[in-house]
């Protein structure tokens, strides 16, 4: 087995895994894959991997030389694709993140959509919060809500976002009037770990100023459906992203508090490391993906003015 070989299934472990995962997934049998790692370990002069019976980790070395690897292999199916010419047909496994919520409620079913068209292209749909290194996880396109450091990564902007403050009609029945940011202090509050858990910001007038009301909340949680399902159940006040509770407002489980009182706007982007956009797989997705996530992200915009 040659260097590259061996690379691709030390990758391939990682993503799946386990080594036994790897093998299912190449159809190598469980031997041919150890002896692809050790080959490795006893070209780089260290172990790479800690094994056990069921799991691998990798050693601090092999967190270096993983991210070296992936971008080897990138390399590798980037020429492929270029002397195939323009026109070389989508294919291989596209690898793609996003978001818990707009990940599966808006990505997902436009990577559906996109697969009918190209069956010769599989997916991987990683949903998640935390946000993945593009490059040493392996990730081809991210779809990434809010403002964007400076990096190498390509970005297409395909939308904007804010959070709204809804309740349950049953909790606002029972509960004094809100009419201004600062009535918040007043109710209960269903705060999120990542969106603040002792106040919230408003848009204050044009420009880049913001407004900040203390709030002092009866529960905080960690993830969006816990703090949706709390308030459609009549237990507080929470904030969203509007996108996050666009079934629960279009059904009435949930009312917008404060409709005229806007929240900052986040950028919403497509990005893809830097010279991804050349293998067609990448390239037919971004396109197709691109003004579909617009069209999507522009009507929800427009539900909440």
């Amino acid at each position: 087995m040659d260097r590259i070989d061996a690379m691709r299934v030390f990758v391939t472990a990682l993503d799946e895994g386990s080594l036994a995962g790897a093998a299912r997934r190449l159809g190598y049998s469980p031997a041919a894959v150890t002896r692809a790692i050790a080959f490795l370990e006893k070209h780089v002069g260290t172990p790479l991997l800690h094994r056990t019976t069921r799991t691998i980790r990798l050693s601090e070395a092999g967190e270096r030389y993983v991210a070296a690897c992936r971008r080897v292999l990138t390399d590798l199916e980037e020429a492929d694709m270029l002397a195939a010419g323009e026109g070389a047909a989508p294919r291989g496994l596209l690898t793609l993140s996003g978001p818990i919520v707009s990940g599966a409620r808006i990505l997902r079913p436009i990577v559906d959509a996109y697969l009918d068209l190209h069956p010769s292209v599989t997916a991987k749909l990683l949903i998640l919060d935390r946000k993945l290194n593009l490059v040493e996880e392996g990730v081809d396109v991210a779809l990434r809500i809010g403002h964007l450091p400076d990096s190498s990564l390509i970005a297409i902007r395909i939308g904007e976002v804010r959070q709204v403050v809804c309740a349950a009609p049953s909790y606002l029945a029972c509960h004094p009037k809100i009419e201004r940011p600062s009535d918040l202090a007043e109710h209960q509050c269903i705060a999120m770990t990542v969106f603040g858990q002792d106040g919230w910001s408003f848009a204050a007038g044009e420009g880049d100023a913001t407004l900040q009301v203390r709030i002092a909340p009866r529960l905080i949680v960690n993830t969006v459906e816990a703090a949706v399902g709390s308030a459609v159940q009549g237990y507080g006040v929470t904030r969203v992203f509007s996108y996050q509770v666009a079934d629960e407002v279009g059904d009435g489980r949930l009312a917008i508090v404060l409709p005229g009182v806007r929240s900052p706007i986040l950028p919403v982007h497509l990005v893809t490391p830097e010279g991804r956009l050349s293998v067609p797989k990448v390239r037919t997705f971004v396109d197709f993906a691109a003004p579909r996530l617009k069209a999507e992200f522009a009507r929800l915009s427009g539900l909440y003015g």
